[in-house]
């Protein structure tokens, strides 16, 4: 998957966009890890029961530049999408993620278009 300006997870209506605002230090706060090119990736946990061997995991790269980024959810291994919004546990898996995207939203890492 390539770097864009918006991002739309498969099976969200929600569009993202990252924020004009963003600091890296924000995205050190928020659990970015940066990498040896400058950009800095997250990993979360969806699955509340399990968070240490999570069903799904959201996965977000933002580029060095911080004005592209990628996003999506994606198994335990990180190698292949899930879509959460049809999972038989989508309730949950769902609820996490909006909880984690809003925080990123509060913070001025992303704006929900």
């Amino acid at each position: 998957m390539a770097f864009s300006k918006q991002v739309q997870v498969k099976g969200d209506s929600d569009i993202y966009q990252i924020s004009p605002n963003v600091k890296k230090y924000t995205l050190r706060d928020l659990g970015f890890d940066p990498t040896r090119h400058g950009a800095f990736v997250y990993v979360g946990s969806l699955d509340t029961a399990s968070p240490f061997n999570a069903a799904a995991k959201l996965k977000i790269t933002i580029n060095a530049d911080l004005d592209e980024f990628k996003m999506d959810t994606v198994n335990t291994s990180g190698t292949a999408s899930v879509n959460i919004f049809n999972h038989s546990r989508a309730d949950e898996f769902v609820t996490q993620y909006h909880f984690i995207l809003n925080e990123m939203i509060d913070r001025d890492v992303f704006v929900k278009l």
